[in-house]
């Protein structure tokens, strides 16, 4: 007997994995100034351009989960989005004792993300990348 997955649960994880990045992403573009602020106390070079990027990234990876398009390529891509946010902006073990709590909770939480993508990344289907492609679901494919 060989086992299929539930794309009930796959579309379930799914949409709330790209939930966790949409809403970040659209805050990052409404409270811009802090978001800013808050990248320069983590002592982050070219704040400005870098949030801009991280912005579009959250919300048209977001955009690219909701209609399941490129899950695959878009969750790994969000692995290494997550690595790097870890590395800088959830750095616990150079913040002062008062935050480190915080930061190591965001840090491993983060992970836990990290590994919520890289089980959907394994589930879903491998496909060149073309502009052409996104205008088809990767549900027209089997996991």
């Amino acid at each position: 007997m060989t086992h299929q997955p539930s794309s009930a649960l796959i579309t379930s994880g799914r949409l709330l994995l790209a939930l966790y990045f949409l809403v970040p992403g659209l805050m990052k573009f409404m409270q811009w100034d802090a978001s800013v602020t808050y990248m320069e106390s983590h002592n982050i070079a070219y704040a400005e351009p870098l949030l801009l990027i991280a912005a579009l990234a959250n919300v048209l990876g977001a955009l690219l989960l909701i209609t399941n398009r490129y899950v695959r390529l878009t969750s790994l891509g969000f692995v290494l989005y997550i690595l790097v946010i870890n590395l800088h902006l959830h750095d616990f073990w150079n913040v002062e004792a008062a935050d480190q709590m915080h930061e190591t909770q965001n840090f491993i939480k983060n992970l836990g993300i990290l590994a919520g993508l890289l089980v959907l990344a394994g589930a879903s289907v491998k496909r060149p990348l073309r502009l052409k492609g996104l205008r088809t679901s990767d549900a027209k494919r089997t996991y």
